[in-house]
């Protein structure tokens, strides 16, 4: 088997010969560099299969190091090294594209399990679970590093940003986040601000005043008043409104608010974690979402990984979802043959883990046989758009009854998009009309 090789990117000697030794003991050809210069030199001149670089350099920093080792060709995965409470950094290390971190002092095992995780050889636990929640499955390098920095982050009160693409888990991270959190005894609200009209979300958010509007007979908590000594999530923030979006910051800034239609000045006490699918930076830089709330959101970026990003966890995940569904219809799970296996990870699941779960779910369902082929799954496997996506929206609809949002998970796509694509192919009333 080829040595797999590893560059070391330290300037303290004394660390940077201790990595070496204890790497080598490991089986790994390994090169080393003092300053970022080298590193960035030495990956011009030859293939690597990881580069393990402090972020703190003399010259070229480290973060000119990840991105030199993103640009090579093939590109080589990073991780990177930071000093004990810097994990601010390692979190702008990850926007670049670092697969992973691990904070100085270096234990020895620690850059073991990373080194061996991130070239594929190691032995990651295949599930985080938090008390109470659901299992978040998987051991590759960039998702494992995501789940370190929710767990460091968890029992701060920092407002949390989850960024990625709508199926990874944002729900999930949350839910364990909070989990973890000293809120864990309070409650969890979920609000998706993308499913709830404009003219409604403040209300939704804040809660109204007894005769506040025509109808309002009674006044009403909103859910920040409803998440109070717990954590709110507000999925898919890119979609509020710029007016609600002001009101939302004064919360994160005062911790205020009051309802609609006026009434006391209330005190929100709620953890608050965003995420969104968005590029929140490009809305702010066109108007459509204000830069002080995108700001105060941007204390603690975690970024989810896409499926296609972690294709080695793609079999863990169908074994997962496939004995979780028949257990809930009661029905004994069928074995995944090795083409099956191969196919599921071929795909490109632009609906993410979400997407794969209603693969496997209809699998649970309409399979009877005890092993399951690739030529079983391939009449499952539907992309959402595309060759033939009007006859796939109107499956989805009939599948889900004419419940739009049940339809859009069934295809691993957003609600808006769905209506989007529903309105585009004139199916707006199929089966029958439902909102």
């Amino acid at each position: 088997m080829t040595q797999r090789r590893v560059l070391i990117v330290e300037d303290r000697e004394s660390l940077r010969r201790l990595m070496e030794r204890a790497l080598g003991d490991e089986g790994y050809a390994v090169e080393t560099a003092g300053r970022g210069e080298e590193a960035i030199a030495a990956l011009a001149q030859r293939p690597f299969d990881l580069v393990l670089t402090d972020l703190m350099l003399p010259g070229v920093s480290g973060l000119e190091v990840v991105r030199a080792a993103r640009a090579a060709r093939p590109p080589v995965p990073a991780a990177v090294l930071t000093a004990y409470g810097t994990v601010t950094a390692a979190v702008e290390a990850m926007k670049l594209g670092a697969v992973d971190f691990l904070e100085k002092p270096v234990e020895l095992d620690a850059l073991a399990r990373l080194v061996a995780g991130a070239i594929g050889g190691g032995a990651a636990a295949e599930s985080f679970t938090a008390p109470g929640v659901g299992p978040i499955v998987g051991r590759h390098p960039r998702l494992r590093a995501a789940l370190r920095l929710l767990e460091r982050v968890a029992p701060a009160e920092s407002t949390v940003l989850l960024l990625g693409e709508s199926g990874t888990g944002k729900e999930l991270f949350a839910r364990s986040l909070h989990a973890l959190s000293a809120r864990a005894a309070g409650p969890f609200v979920a609000v998706n601000c993308a499913a709830i009209p404009e003219t409604l979300i403040e209300n939704e958010l804040f809660g109204h005043e007894k005769g506040a509007f025509t109808g309002a007979d009674r006044s009403q908590l909103g859910r920040f008043e409803a998440a109070a000594g717990g954590t709110l999530l507000l999925d898919e923030i890119g979609e509020l409104p710029l007016q609600v979006q002001g009101k939302v910051l004064r919360v994160l800034e005062e911790r205020t608010f009051e309802r609609v239609g006026g009434g006391p000045t209330r005190r929100a006490d709620a953890r608050l974690v965003a995420a969104t699918n968005r590029d929140l930076r490009a809305m702010v830089d066109e108007g459509r979402f204000r830069a002080d709330l995108f700001f105060r959101l941007d204390v603690f970026p975690i970024e989810l990984p896409a499926l296609r990003e972690r294709p080695t966890d793609i079999p863990l995940l169908a074994r997962h979802l496939l004995a979780a569904a028949a257990a809930r219809h009661r029905r004994p799970a069928p074995e995944l043959s090795e083409d099956a296996v191969a196919l599921l990870a071929e795909q490109d699941w632009p609906g993410n883990v979400r997407e794969l779960a209603n693969v496997i779910e209809r699998t649970a369902i309409l399979y009877e046989g005890r092993r399951l082929t690739a030529a079983d799954l391939e009449p499952l496997l539907r992309p959402a758009s595309g060759p033939g996506e009007r006859e796939r929206l109107r499956q989805a609809l009939l599948d889900a009854t004419g419940d739009k949002r049940r339809a859009a998970e069934l295809l691993g796509v957003s609600y808006r998009t769905l209506l989007r694509r529903v309105k585009e192919h004139d199916l707006e009333g199929f089966p029958k009309y439902r909102p």
